[in-house]
């Protein structure tokens, strides 16, 4: 697998003119988390908040994308800890806000692959996320979550089997999607071709 090449520092840039840069990948990355739209905005509305009022405790020289990935997921788990409860969609509203009508095959697929990601702990999906979906290194990722690389390894492939097995797919069988992130996550550990 080649990983894209990440956002980098820009000579001489100030950081704070590079966040609008990394908005995108902290959106689907508030999104694996949340699993819901306006939660995800606000957790990236929250992180960008703290990265802005405290850019001088960023190193320069260092990934600032991995800097504000560590920050959203620690606004994430800090929220988390204090309500020490989630919302629950027992009756369904939530989920059918977010329904779409598919398109065509893929994004069938999509559905059903979004469908048994949100089954998977939040351990595992951070960790595909991270590793496949955002393209960090198992150290970049061990660092961020604070937890052993090899830790990070086992949470990605226990996830990545689990959704072969959601998803029914034989060995060496195929996901058709058309998403780069979903098969980025699937094609790390073999699931997919591209």
């Amino acid at each position: 697998m080649t990983r894209e090449k990440q956002p980098g520092p820009k000579s001489g840039a100030n950081p704070r003119e590079e966040l609008v840069d990394h908005l995108p990948a902290l959106r689907a990355f508030a999104l694996s988390l949340t699993r819901e739209g306006a939660s995800a905005d606000d957790l990236v509305q929250d992180t960008i908040i703290k990265a802005w009022t405290n850019i001088d405790k960023f190193q320069a020289g260092t990934n600032l994308r991995a800097w504000l990935f560590t920050i959203l997921r620690n606004t994430f788990y800090s929220a988390r800890r204090k309500t020490r409860r989630e919302v629950s969609d027992t009756d369904g509203i939530h989920a059918a806000r977010q329904a779409t009508r598919p398109e065509h095959d893929g994004r069938l697929a999509m559905n059903d692959f979004r469908v048994a990601f949100a089954q998977l702990p939040d351990e595992q999906r951070e960790a595909l996320i991270l590793v496949g979906a955002s393209g960090f290194s198992y150290e970049e990722a061990a660092r961020m979550t604070g937890v052993a690389v090899g830790t990070v390894k086992s949470r990605a492939n226990r996830g990545r089997r689990r959704l072969a097995e959601l998803l029914h797919l034989a060995e060496g069988e195929e996901l058709e999607m058309t998403d780069r992130a979903t098969l980025a996550v699937m094609a790390s550990n073999g699931i997919v071709n591209r």
